[in-house]
């Protein structure tokens, strides 16, 4: 009989009488409804992870154009770090605006902009003549726009599109930046040691601008817009309505914080994400390059390696994703910061004029830890915060994340104007990790929470 009902599901009903006729059954209402073979959302995670891959390719472009850059216009280190400390600072603070914005006028609009103003930003610089100019479209408006697709945008996918898989997906979208790393550093590396860095620029704007049509096709705001639960739901997810303008969105995002701030947990967490931006974005990925340059090593080869380093970062992010479904958040990140000092307190001892073993080694040592940090912290928000404040709040500790970044973008390039070289910020960055490790271990689980997630 079951297989009957499978059969004419798109028909009228039959069954068999005893003399063996079919007779029509009336009355009974039968709808069969075909599910898709792969759940949307897998979907809006594939779109969400070409949109933060042509994001990344700004990402990949300030520290292989600070020597052009000071050799055409004579700009100083420090100088062209300030433009980078302010697309930092600005890609970190817009994060949780843009998470209340999303809420407002929905995702696929705010990803839209987003990749123009990055495309805009990178493709005007090729007109610039002075510092301020340099500032304002790398650092204000390029930092607008990768802010607004920052890891904000990570969280707002998981946390609507997912309820299984969770800490995965959030690996995998983390793991998007390094691949855009590793696609754009080497392309972007070899182009500007042509003496073409206006041409690497232009390059990065028609990669953004080439992102858009699939993002507006793809990318939709909830499950429900599409007829479908959450993956791994089994009801739909609440919804946060946010009424009125942009500065509704606004509005929220500042209440979230005032609320999170009352809590130990978020200074412990914007404070470790802080040292993590410190010693990643702040000045690996400002100062390894002109750093290695320093030493007698190729800009090409330089570039390399720290592209080599978004490689093992896919698989130690990814890692980390699945690592977090299954194990103490607090405990992962006092594991990933330790490890991360150690390595940083060794740097400086191997910069060479070629690629020797050992840096080889410390590039993939580093490069697992690299973003393994955001899955468990994220992951934290959600614990600590809840399902609909999450990615507010987690915008929030990203926007720390970026200030620590900044800061030591231009730190470290006044540290190298001031004493000829990098070690004195290799060191401070890896005694701040130390410190990062046990704030990490400070943060209290959630009433009633388990110390180690079951795997979905």
């Amino acid at each position: 009989m079951a297989r009957s009902l499978h059969m004419m599901a798109f028909g009228p009903l039959f069954i068999r009488s005893r003399g063996g006729e079919a007779v029509p059954v009336t009355g009974i209402s039968v709808e069969v409804k075909r599910r898709p073979r792969v759940h949307r959302a897998w979907w809006v995670a594939a779109v969400t992870f070409v949109a933060i891959v042509g994001a990344a390719a700004f990402r990949a472009t300030p520290s292989v154009l600070i020597d052009p850059l000071q050799g055409e216009f004579g700009w100083s280190r420090g100088t062209i770090g300030a433009a980078v400390s302010v697309n930092l600072v600005l890609y970190g603070l817009t994060s949780p605006f843009s998470a209340a914005l999303m809420e407002r006028f929905g995702i696929r609009r705010v990803v839209a902009v987003a990749l123009l103003l990055v495309a805009a930003g990178s493709g005007l610089t090729v007109f610039m003549n002075a510092a301020w100019q340099l500032v304002l479209l790398w650092g204000v408006v390029v930092g607008l726009g990768t802010g607004s697709m920052a890891l904000a945008l990570v969280a707002t996918i998981t946390s609507r599109w997912f309820v299984k898989r969770r800490g995965l997906v959030t690996g995998v979208l983390t793991a998007a930046g390094a691949a855009g790393q590793l696609v754009f550093l080497p392309l972007v590396a070899s182009i500007v040691d042509d003496g073409e860095w206006r041409v690497a620029a232009l390059t990065v704007a028609f990669t953004a601008l080439a992102v858009v049509p699939f993002v507006w096709w793809l990318m939709r705001d909830r499950p429900e817009d599409v007829g479908v639960h959450a993956y791994g739901a089994d009801g739909p997810s609440p919804v946060v309505a946010v009424s009125g303008g942009a500065g509704a969105a606004a509005g929220r995002a500042l209440k979230v914080l005032f609320s999170a701030a009352r809590t130990r947990e978020f200074w412990l967490l914007a404070g470790a994400f802080a040292i993590c931006g410190a010693s990643t974005n702040g000045l690996m990925g400002t100062h390894f390059v002109p750093a290695a340059h320093d030493h007698g090593m190729p800009l090409t080869a330089a570039a390399s390696l720290l592209a080599v380093i978004g490689v093992v970062d896919i698989v130690g992010t990814i890692g980390s994703g699945w690592l977090t479904d299954r194990f103490d958040s607090r405990r992962l990140l006092w594991v990933y910061y330790v490890l991360r000092g150690v390595s940083l307190l060794f740097l400086p001892s191997l910069f060479a004029q070629a690629v020797e073993p050992p840096m080889f080694f410390f590039i993939l040592f580093y490069g697992l830890d690299w973003v393994a940090t955001v899955p468990p912290t994220i992951a934290l928000c959600r614990e600590r915060f809840g399902d609909a404040d999450a990615p507010v709040v987690f915008g929030w500790v990203l926007g720390a994340h970026q200030v620590g970044a900044g800061a030591v973008a231009v730190l470290g390039g006044v540290a190298r104007d001031r004493f000829g070289d990098y070690n004195l910020a290799w060191y401070a960055a890896g005694v701040l990790c130390a410190a990062a490790a046990f704030m990490s271990l400070m943060v209290r689980p959630a009433r009633g929470a388990s110390q180690a997630p079951v795997a979905a």
